[in-house]
């Protein structure tokens, strides 16, 4: 990302109903994600085919389709077969031990883009590299096209310490990798996250729910302030 021109990309996740996003119709959002690990928000492969219509019926702000994510933890190549099969996802991203040799063969194999989640305190390993804080970066050059930094356990909607953001930033960018930034994150303290660290896009979830459930003018509210900032 150019920090002049660029603007951050948008990604809200976790999203269980066609309303929600069909709501989101003409917002500057970029990407939507499906949770299919074990949460509150998982959803089914089936249930998911259905959203993926929805998502193909509604256009974003300057004219683009928003791109479908989808969420898994430590899946398992057939896991993967079978949700792919009924719903084809543009991106997948990974929240647990997978190395970057599965990582490749998920592009090899299925042709989707692959994001790689990690937690962004420089003291916890990454079980698949044994590696610490922003050295994990390298081992996904040219097998990732992003990496996404969250509070340790992920899904908390806590921050975790954006001091913590230039060193991964700088490293992704020494790789050739997207930044995203994702914990605790709401309408309220992104433009300070945008404004003082830039990275390359931003994730949200439980910041623009309201009772455990999507709310329209929370995502409306987040997406036209980093669109604004």
């Amino acid at each position: 990302m150019t920090p002049e021109t660029a603007k951050p990309l948008v990604k809200i996740c976790g999203l269980r109903d066609e309303h929600t996003i069909r709501g989101m119709q003409g917002m500057p959002v970029d990407f939507v994600g499906f949770v299919f690990a074990p949460s509150k928000r998982q959803v089914t492969a089936e249930q998911a085919a259905g959203l993926l219509k929805a998502v193909s019926e509604v256009t974003m702000k300057e004219g683009r389709r928003p791109r479908a994510v989808g969420v898994f933890v430590d899946p398992t190549m057939e896991q993967l077969a079978e949700v792919l099969d009924q719903a084809p996802l543009d991106v997948v991203q990974l929240h647990g031990r997978e190395t970057p040799a599965f990582c490749r063969e998920i592009t090899e194999r299925f042709g989707v883009e692959v994001w790689r989640a990690l937690p962004a305190d420089a003291e916890h390993e990454d079980g698949a590299l044994g590696l610490t804080g922003t050295d994990r970066l390298a081992d996904y050059e040219g097998i990732v096209s992003a990496v996404l930094i969250d509070t340790a356990g992920g899904g908390t909607g806590r921050t975790f310490r954006w001091d913590l953001i230039p060193a991964y930033r700088d490293k992704a960018q020494a790789h050739g990798l997207r930044l995203f930034v994702a914990g605790g994150l709401t309408a309220d303290n992104v433009t300070e996250l945008i404004s003082s660290y830039r990275p390359d896009g931003v994730d949200i979830s439980s910041g623009v729910e309201t009772d455990g459930s999507k709310d329209l003018t929370k995502i409306a509210a987040f997406a036209e302030r980093v669109y604004r900032t």
